[in-house]
């Protein structure tokens, strides 16, 4: 009698799991010789129960398939021994370059751009932790299992987890550089959990990109490029002089003539008032002209003769007073000192009612102390 052998090698790199027989179970006989690669194990079930997890080596498989019993007790079964096994190989190396990515824009609250929608993908790599927990939670009763029959699975999880750290960390997009790593680390502590529950256990996980949709891509380079231009008005009046010659040859006849004439009107219009503005910012202050008295000739103000007639052109001096107290040039009429505050009003002797000078000390009519 031959002896079994039962073993399983991957040629694709990406098989995770390979059911011995392919189609669910046999009559394993006694003795039969299992052998384990040394990135693999193996979880043996009997009569529809995980037995035991065999790891890398060679094994000998205990069942009650004795081949003379085997073919005895099979009769009344319709030739099928009533002794059923199967043999479930596990790869326990580290599947990597793993691609997650959102299917659909993520919507975000920014601080500075309100609601925006995100899109985020990147990679990650993961292996089985708990050979038989995996078997019986993912695989089932299937011949076999590849890393794309479960990605789909494992990104959207990634993803859901990705969406509650950006929630809860994120302020605004610009910000996304710094917060790269802390939000990899986040989401790798967050999906532990829900992977070892699987199983399986998360090695890394990388964020390639976050990003926006284009249209917003698109608003922020223009955001960025009128940062860069600084000074707006500049700008435009720079684009408006180039623009000329291009306005000048406008097509289409009379109507294309006009059209390319009054384009080159507004341009010229802008480039004149950028002109004039900028002449007037460089050239210094012109004088006030003030007429002369006597023949009207205008003259510069504070000139004290007439360039024409020659009569004095100075204007009488205000009449001004003296502050008793700090001796300031004030006008005249002022009803209190703008230096030191003293009451320029004469106010009223307390004995005889007359007037008193400010800062006087006796009324000059009676004597009596101020």
């Amino acid at each position: 009698m031959a002896i079994e052998v039962i073993e399983f090698f991957d040629s694709s790199g990406s098989q995770i799991v390979s059911r011995f027989p392919a189609g669910g179970s046999a009559d394993i006989k006694l003795g039969a010789q299992l052998i384990v690669q040394e990135n693999q194990s193996a979880v043996f079930f009997r009569d529809g129960k995980a037995l035991d997890t065999f790891g890398p080596g060679r094994h000998t498989l205990t069942t009650m398939n004795v081949p003379l019993l085997t073919r005895l007790l099979s009769i009344p079964f319709g030739g099928t021994s009533p002794f059923q096994a199967s043999v479930v190989f596990v790869a326990r190396n580290t599947f990597q370059d793993l691609k997650w990515g959102t299917k659909e824009p993520i919507p975000f609250r920014d601080s500075e751009l309100r609601m925006v929608r995100l899109r985020a993908f990147g990679k990650y790599s993961m292996r089985v932790a708990d050979p038989q927990l995996f078997v019986g939670s993912i695989v089932g009763t299937r011949g076999f299992v590849s890393t794309e029959a479960i990605g789909s699975y494992l990104r959207d999880i990634v993803v859901a987890r990705l969406n509650d750290l950006l929630g809860e960390n994120l302020k605004t997009i610009f910000d996304l550089p710094a917060y790269y790593d802390e939000l990899a680390a986040g989401v790798k502590a967050r999906v532990a959990d829900d992977f070892s529950r699987q199983g399986l256990e998360l090695v890394d996980l990388i964020i390639s990109a976050i990003t926006p949709p284009e249209e917003v891509q698109k608003m922020i380079d223009e955001r960025a490029g009128m940062g860069a231009i600084g000074d707006m008005n500049a700008y435009m009046q720079f684009k408006a002089a180039q623009a000329l010659p291009d306005a000048a040859k406008q097509p289409g006849g009379a109507a294309g003539t006009g059209m390319g004439l009054g384009l080159g009107m507004g341009y010229g219009q802008m480039m004149a008032g950028a002109v004039t503005g900028q002449g007037a910012q460089q050239s210094p202050a012109q004088p006030r002209m003030v007429p002369c008295p006597k023949c009207s000739t205008p003259n510069p103000e504070g000139a004290k003769f007439c360039s024409n007639c020659g009569a004095p052109q100075q204007a009488p001096q205000a009449a001004t007073i003296e502050c008793p107290t700090c001796k300031a040039q004030l006008q005249a009429g002022s009803k209190f000192c703008s230096s030191c505050g003293q009451s320029l009003v004469p106010q009223p002797c307390k004995n005889c009612q007359s007037p008193l000078q400010p800062g006087a000390k006796f009324c000059a009519t009676c004597g009596t102390a101020v």
